[in-house]
């Protein structure tokens, strides 16, 4: 009896993991794809930083000249929203393409339309040539930039995410952020530059044209980056399991999900994610493409120091969202966001109030508190939000939570706070709304679950190399983030 019983619980065990169930990441293909997706990132912002850097001279230029220059103003920061109004059609069609036929093809898509829409708005003759039909245009062509971004950033970051070994996760997803963030800086340096070396009279006549022309040589380079990548082997496997689902009932599990499905199935975590989002892009597009406008026309910098005043905060922060995302590798996501939730809350208002003292030391320095919550925030959105969803329906739930809250909370935040500033008289609006933000996205930090070091869900365990393979079997039933039990059961039918 005592031999039975001893023997029984290993007769009873689910199947244990083996060397060959670990996916060991091709160090080529990495590189490759993080190429690939930083570029497209990268390009994506570069609009984000041209328009916001010219949003004056495009409200100047697209509306009547007997409009008031306040309604001017908030014509063009409302142009801006719009291209926040398709991104959620865009997340929801690019994400459901993107778990069937590959992310690979519409990445390509993405990043062509993009660079076509951005070079659009560079040719596009402006109010006094055209008359309406010239602010439509442009709303038209603002849509198509935001239905193509909407499947951007969900397939860039569920592209890195499933390509990226676990433990390294945090690290190589933040990168997509600092590319993002490089290509505002660099769109507003690009503006900065010709506004310090060109009159304003040149500015408004042709010059501002030249950043958005440009998008479509660098959108030819970024291009020839993406077509050089190929599909996840995590998306691959999910893919063959998804072909046999009408073989095996427990593949059927494995296939793509359809929107309504999708929000049945995951909507706890499409609430988490998109109350996460809209916290950090609230601050995210507080510091970027609000700041202009605040410090311009709320502060009364000119439009060349108003501008030139943000370019060395965001370059400092992009090169500090890596460390932070190799701070969640090796303390917690959830650790990271809490502390970038509640940064948030203490500095928006001392950060508001530097900047109002008028002084440039100030006022660098209130940019200087308002990007540290920034950088904890979205150096982890690109690991954290992925890890929500199984792989055959990752980049469909990406597209949904990310951008239908960036769609209501990033893209109209400079409009908001811009109508509160207005409303309200007071220059310090725009930081309650930070704060009231952050809150909302401290709870949802915790409902998150922890993913640092783990499988994503759906996927077996990944890692750098071979050794790294054997050690991980060796240790799985002493290592802490592995659940063997559930990794067998969630991964897809071949295994």
């Amino acid at each position: 009896m005592e031999a039975a019983n001893t023997r029984g619980p290993k007769f009873l065990r689910k199947r244990r993991l083996k060397v060959e169930d670990v996916n060991v990441v091709d160090d080529s293909m990495l590189k490759k794809a993080i190429g690939g997706t930083v570029v497209g990132n990268l390009m994506e912002w570069y609009d984000v930083g041209v328009y916001g850097y010219l949003a004056v001279i495009i409200g100047e230029l697209f509306m009547p000249a007997t409009l008031d220059p306040a309604l001017k103003t908030l014509f063009s920061l409302g142009i801006f929203a719009v291209t926040f109004v398709a991104r959620p059609l865009g997340g929801v069609i690019l994400g459901q393409l993107g778990d069937r036929v590959g992310r690979q093809k519409i990445l390509v898509f993405t990043l062509l339309m993009m660079a076509l829409a951005t070079f659009g708005i560079g040719i596009l003759p402006d109010y006094s040539a055209w008359g309406i039909a010239a602010p439509i245009l442009l709303v038209v062509l603002k849509l198509i930039q935001g239905f193509s971004t909407g499947g951007e950033y969900a397939g860039a970051t569920t592209f890195i995410t499933e390509y990226a070994p676990d433990k390294r996760r945090g690290y190589y997803a933040s990168l997509l952020d600092l590319g993002s963030y490089m290509g505002f800086a660099v769109g507003a340096a690009f503006v900065s530059i010709l506004q310090l070396t060109l009159t304003e009279d040149v500015m408004e006549g042709f010059a501002w044209r030249i950043p958005f022309l440009v998008a479509l040589p660098l959108g030819v380079i970024a291009l020839w980056f993406r077509t050089k990548i190929e599909d996840t082997p995590a998306f691959k496997e999910a893919q063959e399991a998804a072909n046999r689902a009408s073989e095996d009932a427990k593949s059927s599990a494995d296939a793509p999900k359809g929107v309504i499905d999708l929000v049945k199935a995951y909507w706890r975590e499409l609430l988490t994610g998109f109350v996460l989002v809209s916290a950090a892009n609230t601050a995210g597009y507080a510091l970027t493409s609000y700041m202009p406008t605040y410090l311009t026309q709320t502060l009364k910098y000119d439009p060349v120091h108003g501008n030139l005043l943000t370019l060395p905060i965001l370059a400092g922060m992009s090169l500090c969202i890596p460390l932070a995302g190799h701070l969640s590798d090796k303390i917690g996501r959830r650790r990271v966001l809490f502390i970038g939730s509640v940064s948030a809350v203490l500095l928006a208002t001392p950060a508001f109030l530097f900047m109002m003292h008028g002084a440039i030391w100030s006022t660098l320095l209130g940019l200087a508190l308002l990007a540290i919550p920034v950088t904890f925030y979205v150096s982890n959105l690109a690991s954290s939000l992925p890890a929500l969803f199984p792989t055959s329906s990752r980049y469909g739930g990406m597209g949904i939570s990310y951008n239908f809250a960036v769609a209501i909370f990033g893209g109209f935040a400079p409009f908001i706070m811009q109508a509160l500033v207005t409303m309200s008289g007071s220059s310090l609006a725009p930081a309650f709304w930070v704060m009231g933000m952050s809150v909302a996205g401290f709870i949802a930090v915790c409902f998150l679950k922890e993913s640092a070091r783990k499988p994503l869900p759906g996927s077996m365990p990944s890692v750098a190399t071979d050794a790294e393979a054997v050690e991980l079997v060796k240790t799985q039933d002493e290592n802490p983030d592995l659940d063997v039990d559930s990794l067998f059961d969630e991964a897809p039918a071949n295994h």
